[in-house]
């Protein structure tokens, strides 16, 4: 159990579970709009979301600590080169619209961890976006939105029609959303200057806000031009699976409920998506 324990928590803090929720939402995208399986997008997308957000939660603890890092961080470190180079690998057989789109995600991901404005703006000495009062979670959900509906059609040259305008407004509500149960959790740690949601309007109000957010989301499908009973039930499934999630969520949360369940509810989603369809 020790042993399974560990590969899982490696699993967790190497950003492979979050990156395969990415690597979903992507793959979701591509068939919503009937386009076929992209490899060299996907990968891509994959890698760089563990090179990203290893990059985001890690620089800081490298930058002052690197000459007594612990083991597992080391390894996290050797795992995140590897997939920075597999990253750099797919990025060139990408078109190089898309390679200038996603240097845009790449400087805002870079201005996330690296310190750059002055200190007024900041509730401490970080001087990050994540640092900025009331935005961390609406960066989290434009990037997201960005990379996982944009991105992969962009590079597929898909025209950016209205549905694909819907697409990505549903997946930014789906996101902050998705993020709610995190908030929640990290009231005991996020600095009251921080502004997050649960600070500004309390727990109940957060999850009220939640419940309205799914219902945006689900009523936003019956505004496509093209709508299919698959994707419909799809992510009414997800949804409503992600308001139970945010409707038990609390200050003392378990190690995993957050960390594994919640953010491994793309992957879910799209397994739903695959059998339903």
């Amino acid at each position: 159990m020790t042993i399974l324990k560990q590969i899982l928590n490696f699993y967790i803090n190497s950003s492979i579970h979050v990156a395969l929720a990415v690597f979903s939402m992507s793959w979701i995208t591509l068939k919503d709009f009937n386009l076929p399986y992209d490899a060299n997008v996907l990968y891509f997308i994959f890698y760089a979301s563990i090179t990203g957000y290893n990059f985001v939660k890690y620089f800081g603890m490298a930058k002052f600590h690197h000459r007594s890092l612990t083991a597992w961080l080391k390894l996290i470190q050797m795992f995140s080169l590897v997939c920075f180079i597999l990253m750099c690998y797919y990025g060139l057989k990408l078109q190089e619209k898309t390679m200038l789109y996603i240097a845009g995600f790449g400087l805002i991901t870079f201005l996330y961890a690296i310190p750059f404005l002055p200190n007024r703006l900041f509730v401490d000495e970080q001087n990050n976006l994540r640092s900025i009062t009331g935005l961390k979670v609406y960066v989290i959900a434009l990037v997201w939105s960005g990379v996982t509906v944009f991105l992969p059609l962009l590079n597929a040259n898909y025209p950016i029609g209205e549905d694909v305008i819907i697409t990505g407004l549903q997946r930014f509500v789906f996101v902050i959303m998705l993020m709610l149960p995190f908030e929640i959790r990290d009231l005991r740690y996020d600095s009251l200057r921080l502004s997050t949601i649960p600070q500004q309007i309390g727990i109940k109000g957060t999850k009220i806000m939640g419940v309205l957010l799914g219902v945006l989301c689900f009523v936003l499908e019956f505004f496509k031009n093209e709508i299919q009973p698959g994707e419909v039930m799809a992510l009414l499934v997800t949804t409503l699976i992600l308001i139970l999630f945010l409707m038990f969520s609390k200050k003392e949360q378990g190690k995993y409920y957050c960390s594994f369940w919640v953010e491994g509810l793309p992957i879910l989603w799209l397994f739903f998506y695959l059998a339903i369809n």
